[in-house]
């Protein structure tokens, strides 16, 4: 027991607050050490603005002690350079001219406070005590958030979310027995992905895994594309030239835009599907190929079925397995990890280390709706890097429409909504998310199929059969 103690306490030791005291009377200098020296803060001073500024920029450090008056520099400018250098940093004015005008002024200019002259020492304590709590809350949840993202990373994806957790259960289960998978979502979710992590945790991953857009060739190209050609079996087929199929042997391939494949295609790729054959183009003979078939399309298939844009028999053979991958509005739970997660790959691709991100960064991008998804997210993060010339990402280093944006209008504001709503909200979504399957659904909610038929009947969804029922046991309530 107590070398569990001793092994926790090791763990929550984090290094002290770094506190600066920038005023040009060494007795105020004096006199702040004296009242914080049993803090367990790290103080530094300085005695002219530009000593101080450059402290700032050394050490950064997480509070800064900042005289209004002092020759040279306006405290006010000096402020605006501090909060312009990091906007972390947590400043507090002191003053002997208090006015309420030039209090209000530091604040909107980014001040964490305003202290008159001569400041009590008990409430100096008092708010740098829980200053260095916000700090040390802070890296805590750095040091949480680092472990996390090691514990939530599965095969390159990253998510905590109930419905990216239930998609890596399913990938689990799928990959040692899967001959076809159909993946749908939006644009941008990660679909290819998704089909790696298939190929990588199943038996055939030593195997290639080979990807083809089937929106970005031309049909008089894409039966070569896929099946290949021999020598001389069209104008251009100079040599001979293995097709997908034949190149994947033995492992993946990935047909990516499933919905834009011609029907004539269709009707080919479904022979392949069903004898494992291909026949180049040009040829006569036929070939054995031993692959798996993943195909993804951000399109509606049971729709173009009906409207005979997609063959019936095709759709069939490939949903027999299907994985949805949520849109990034639809987890936005997952973005602090996202975020962490890209900060660190651009971080190490550029050689430029990163602190993290400013509170009013973070929160633009959770205002900001995603629409690309999680590719889009992936492109701002590298472009802010790329360009960023602080090691902190603040506002003003993300692009103009995340940070003019606001919550969508298109979906209801869910900070407004009820506990009762968001627990009937989020049922619906899950329940979505695993094709209908109610017993699933009580499963990954850890709770009850009774209060999950409950909550499903308050929001107005009709309770249908379901045939999964016994194949799951039920949460807990």
């Amino acid at each position: 027991m107590f070398d569990a103690d001793n092994q926790r306490g090791k763990q929550e030791q984090l290094p002290p607050m770094k506190l600066l005291a920038i005023d040009d009377d060494p007795k105020n200098l004096k006199l702040v050490k004296f009242v914080l020296a049993n803090e367990g803060l790290e103080i530094h001073t300085a005695s002219d603005p530009q000593t101080g500024m450059d402290l700032v920029r050394r050490l950064r450090p997480e509070a800064v002690l900042l005289d209004l008056v002092m020759p040279g520099v306006e405290g006010m400018e000096m402020l605006e350079r501090i909060v312009e250098f990091d906007p972390a940093i947590d400043v507090i004015l002191i003053t002997g001219h208090y006015s309420t005008e030039s209090a209000v002024e530091a604040i909107q200019k980014g001040a964490s406070d305003y202290f008159p002259k001569p400041f009590s020492a008990e409430k100096l304590q008092q708010r740098i005590r829980q200053l260095a709590e916000d700090t040390r809350r802070r890296q805590r949840a750095a040091r949480l958030e680092d472990d996390l993202l090691e514990n939530f990373e599965f095969a390159g994806m990253v998510g905590r979310s109930p419905l990216m957790l239930e998609l890596f259960s399913k990938i689990r289960r799928i990959a040692p027995h899967f001959q076809t998978v159909l993946i749908t979502g939006p644009t941008g979710v990660g679909k290819e992905l998704v089909a790696k992590a298939l190929h990588q945790v199943s038996p055939f991953g030593a195997g290639r895994f080979v990807a083809l857009n089937c929106s970005a060739i031309s049909e008089t190209l894409a039966e070569s594309e896929l099946f290949g050609h021999v020598r001389g079996a069209f104008t251009g087929a100079q040599q001979e030239k293995a097709g997908i199929f034949e190149y994947a042997d033995g492992g993946m391939a990935m047909l990516d835009e499933i919905g834009e494949m011609p029907l004539a295609m269709q009707a080919k790729l479904l022979r392949v599907l069903q004898n494992h054959e291909i026949q180049r183009v040009g040829s006569p003979a036929s070939r054995k190929v031993d692959v798996r078939v993943v195909a993804a399309t951000n399109r509606d298939l049971s729709a173009m079925v009906v409207d005979r844009k997609f063959r019936e028999d095709l759709f069939f053979r490939l949903s027999m397995v299907e994985l949805k991958v949520p849109s990034l509005a639809e987890r936005l739970e997952d973005l602090p990890l996202l975020e962490r997660h890209f900060l660190k790959r651009f971080a190490a691709q550029y050689n430029k280390p990163f602190a993290g991100l400013t509170r009013r960064a973070q929160a633009a991008l959770a205002r900001y709706s995603w629409p690309g998804n999680i590719r889009e997210l992936e492109n701002v993060f590298g472009h802010v890097c790329m360009m960023a010339e602080s090691d902190v990402i603040d506002i003003r280093d993300l692009p103009e429409r995340i940070c003019n944006s606001s919550p969508s209008a298109s979906r209801p504001d869910e900070s407004l909504l009820t506990m009762d709503q968001v627990e009937r909200l989020h049922a619906r979504r899950v329940l979505e998310h695993v094709g209908g399957n109610k017993a699933r659904t009580a499963q990954v909610l850890g709770i009850s199929r009774t209060h999950l038929y409950q909550l499903l009947k308050e929001s107005g969804q009709e309770e249908q059969p379901d045939p999964d029922a016994e194949l799951l046991p039920s949460g807990g309530s």
